[in-house]
């Protein structure tokens, strides 16, 4: 029976202020027009799906989403955002303020500036709306399947596109930014297979990830390529090693070399090239070219970080500035290039409350295997992200913001059921099992208790 203390104790968590049925009904709307919008994002449906080329989907999904924010009343207050939101505001903040004091193109940096702001929506609305565990894994899972749905595409469209440039548009034009996707997005895949339980489900999973690895091969993208080693090297020691899945680790090896022996000869040779191998003059030529350009761009950012240290070019505006419109090939040296130190030093600071909201996750020894699954993929996701970061210019993708934000979602949901009362406080063991399904069951699917 609950009692009157135990009573009060549930009031103090916010999942609990109101009835699970009036719940529902003041997430539903908010939460499906924020599947929506990360199902655009990540999914790109106007760039292969015939006839939705000139409809804005992006516009259609997150207006409705920042409309909700401001009138959608969920169990999370606004008070109770984490730092990392405010470091992604003053980030933006800083950016449009460099954009107002553009040495270069004051318009150019404020509409991308703006473009990119949508992401604190998102951000937000994720960390307000996503109160239990069943509907971030649901909003994990479109991104992970958006991707896996992306890279066959891209396959099947590979005819007459080299390294799978340009075979899809916006993000994933360019084969670099491809293969920065499909790294941040294999650990979910792998956590998505590892926890389902018919074979259909796991084959389904298996297929998804050989499609993203294939892809990846065959954009020959080497700052992917080493991306993939070392974010897929932390993603087998917690499922691995530390999950005692040893077979996984044998899996991972013979299927990666076998792929790199069917697709991954571009790649290969790429590799080569920089080492001084023996190659046909074209490909030597096209490789040691890009070395250049890359190192060319590296040192021009930094003299003209030297030249606007407190707010940088703007947005976008390095690319005129450059000399040749190419981006600076490192992440960290285009926020400073474009935003400033400042916007560098709190770029920093967002990603490393990632990390910080990680540790405190794996630290806990009470945590549901699946939810341990996913901890372990978000901490090879940001591995991933924080090493290709130093190879490619990613600073205003969403892919590592969501990341954070599930971080930060996931911790939440874990403080919120540790603030429900154990039967020690009045509780029979079935109420309180209950109970703890509104927080934190992985297989409810629902608000409601499972009986």
């Amino acid at each position: 029976m609950v009692t009157k203390d135990s009573s009060s104790a549930l009031s103090a968590s916010p999942i609990f202020d109101q009835p699970p049925s009036a719940m529902k009904v003041r997430w539903g709307a908010a939460f499906f027009w924020l599947s929506a919008f990360y199902l655009v994002y990540c999914a790109r449906p106007e760039d292969w799906i015939p006839g939705l080329k000139f409809a804005p989907l992006a516009k259609l999904t997150a207006i409705p989403a920042l409309i909700l924010l401001f009138s959608t009343k969920t169990g999370r207050k606004f008070r109770d955002r984490p730092k990392e939101t405010n470091y992604l505001f003053a980030l933006i903040a800083i950016l449009l303020v460099s954009g107002v004091f553009s040495p270069v193109w004051k318009g150019g940096a404020l509409f991308h500036t703006i473009d990119f702001s949508k992401v604190l929506v998102v951000w937000v609305l994720t960390f307000l709306v996503v109160m239990d565990f069943p509907r971030l894994r649901r909003i994990i899972f479109i991104q992970a399947g958006s991707v896996a749905v992306i890279a066959v595409a891209s396959i099947a469209k590979s005819q007459g596109h080299p390294r799978l440039e340009g075979v899809l548009g916006g993000i994933y034009s360019n084969p670099n930014d491809l293969a920065f996707a499909i790294v941040l997005s294999l650990p979910f895949c792998l956590a998505f297979l590892l926890n389902a339980k018919s074979g259909f489900r796991k084959m389904s999973w298996a297929f998804a990830m050989l499609a993203m690895c294939s892809a990846l091969f065959l954009t020959a993208s080497r700052a992917g390529f080493i991306d993939l080693v070392i974010s897929g090297s932390v993603c087998l020691w917690h499922f691995g090693v530390k999950g005692r899945r040893p077979h996984l680790i044998v899996i991972a090896v013979v299927l990666g070399t076998l792929i790199m022996l069917m697709g991954g000869r571009q790649l290969k040779d790429r590799f080569a090239a920089i080492a001084g191998g023996d190659l046909d003059t074209t490909t030597e030529t096209k490789a040691e070219s890009s070395f250049e350009a890359r190192k060319y761009l590296m040192l021009r950012s930094l003299e003209i970080i030297g030249r606007y240290p407190l707010l940088g070019t703007g947005v976008n505006n390095f690319v005129v500035v450059s000399g040749d419109w190419h981006e600076v090939h490192m992440t960290y040296l285009q926020v400073a290039v474009e935003g400033g130190i400042p916007a560098l030093v709190i770029y920093l600071m967002f990603f490393a409350r990632g990390f910080s909201n990680l540790r405190r996750l794996r630290r806990r020894r009470d945590l549901d295997a699946e939810i341990t699954l996913f901890v372990g993929a978000l901490h090879s996701s940001l591995i991933g992200f924080a090493v290709g970061a130093l190879f490619a210019p990613e600073a205003y993708q969403f892919f590592p913001y969501f990341a954070v934000a599930y971080t930060s979602v996931l911790l939440a949901i874990v403080k919120e059921r540790d603030r429900i009362p154990a039967s020690s406080a009045g509780f029979s063991s079935n109420t309180d099992r209950s109970l703890r399904t509104y927080a934190i069951e992985p297989r409810s699917g629902s608000l409601a208790p499972q009986h």
